[in-house]
């Protein structure tokens, strides 16, 4: 189990798929998650019954960890 929650970030980083978009209003780039099944960027994070972090795509329902 992580120390932190930043600990647990990079790990599920590595599981996404990201995507670098310019935003005017922003830093140059941002990093978007996309849906590995459908390819959307709606995707919410929410947090495990175990303490985890996982994600669900609002656009087709899939949800990954």
């Amino acid at each position: 189990m992580p120390a932190s929650i930043h600990e647990e970030d990079d790990h599920l980083l590595g599981v996404a798929e990201p995507r670098t978009e310019a935003a005017p209003s922003e830093s140059p780039s941002r990093t978007l998650i996309t849906c590995p099944s459908c390819g959307s960027a709606h995707v919410a994070q929410v947090l495990g019954d175990n303490g985890g972090i996982s994600y669900v795509c609002t656009a087709c329902g899939h949800s990954w960890s």
